[in-house]
């Protein structure tokens, strides 16, 4: 079973945390990461681009010359694909990219996340996570005593106001909750730092 140390916001050791050995220390699977993180960037796409053929761009009624004798190739009309201002032949129109991956794909590419979070030493873990007031500057000294640098995910085991608003200000740095973790989110960020109710709201739900 996998131990990960717990520090106070001042940076300190407080305690050492046993973790889920089912979510935090599995062996990654890597094509199932890869697999639900296509998934996830394929639903994104709004597919509103689009393109005018033949039959929407206007003009085009009359035949530009007469079929034969005058040495040009025949044409029927200005508004064909190979003419300038022709409509587009076989161009985008607005689709979805949607599709759907398997429930237990998705919780597989989060456990094997979270395990290689653990096993690259970048999970870090905080007894708790509460500020009286909305303040930036308490968040970026927090972080700097964790030693928490570049971009930085910090999992929320519910909805806090003066956490997720100190910390929106702060360049590189997310906050998330638990019921909307997602694989892009947790493989863009470096870091990811966590509540002891964060871990346990995670082991309630994946375990």
């Amino acid at each position: 079973m996998p131990k990960i140390d717990v520090y106070d916001i001042e940076g300190k050791k407080v305690s050492t945390l046993d973790l889920n050995e089912e979510i935090f220390g599995i062996i990654p699977n890597e094509n199932i990461v890869h697999s639900v993180l296509v998934n996830y960037l394929a639903n994104q796409r709004q597919g509103t681009q689009s393109t005018k053929t033949r039959a929407e761009v206007s003009g085009g009624g009359k035949k530009p010359w007469r079929q034969k004798g005058t040495g040009r190739a025949r044409q029927g009309s200005t508004r064909s694909p190979q003419w300038i201002k022709g409509g587009i032949a076989l161009g985008p129109k607005p689709r979805s990219y949607t599709y759907k991956v398997n429930k237990k794909e998705k919780r597989l590419a989060v456990k094997s996340v979270l395990s290689s979070k653990v096993i690259e030493n970048e999970l870090v873990v905080v007894d708790k996570l509460t500020f009286d007031e909305i303040k930036t500057k308490k968040m970026v000294s927090a972080l700097s005593n964790l030693k928490v640098e570049g971009k930085a995910l910090i999992l929320l085991p519910e909805k806090n106001e003066n956490v997720q608003k100190s910390a929106r200000n702060i360049e590189g740095v997310k906050t998330s909750l638990v019921n909307t973790i997602n694989v892009y989110d947790l493989l863009k960020y470096t870091k990811l730092v966590v509540t002891v109710d964060t871990i346990k709201k995670l082991e309630e739900v994946y375990a």
